[in-house]
């Protein structure tokens, strides 16, 4: 076997590799906003007594990871396995984002929350500044603050 075959082989087997792990870390991913959303359902349902439906949203190009509204109860969030300061302020902007493009989508009352595996302690300061719910499945971070948007 010639150098540049073998070359090429070890290529080919790195980009099978690196797609493996793409695939991976999609699945991952989508599996944290999906236990985010439902950890957050359940706490909503035994803080609030109601049942805010969760989902995903699309505005424009911006992905909201966790959003739901029930009445005049509107909740804006995002699910991460490690919450530093950057995911904070995103949040702040999409929702800043859908009161100047998609109003229609807030309600009078707002929730603005961030589901976590782990936050680091200068985040959750930032986060109970700006008044942001930080929970995880084992309980709240910071506490849940109703805002008028």
């Amino acid at each position: 076997m010639t150098r540049s075959k073998s070359l090429r082989e070890n290529q080919e087997k790195m980009l099978v590799e690196l797609r493996d792990l793409r695939v991976g870390v999609k699945r991952l991913t989508l599996t944290v906003k999906e236990e985010g959303r439902d950890v957050i359902r359940h706490r909503l349902k035994s803080e609030l007594n109601g049942d805010v439906p969760l989902d995903r949203i699309w505005v424009d190009s911006k992905e909201v990871n966790i959003y739901g509204a029930s009445g005049d109860l509107c909740v804006v969030g995002e699910a991460t396995v490690r919450l530093g300061a950057k995911p904070l302020d995103e949040l702040e902007e999409k929702i800043d984002y859908l009161k100047g493009r998609r109003p229609d989508l807030l309600r009078s009352r707002l929730i603005k929350v961030v589901c976590v595996d782990y936050a680091v302690p200068l985040a959750l300061e930032k986060a109970k500044a700006k008044g942001i719910w930080v929970l995880k499945w084992s309980g709240d971070l910071t506490p849940m603050v109703i805002h008028s948007p």
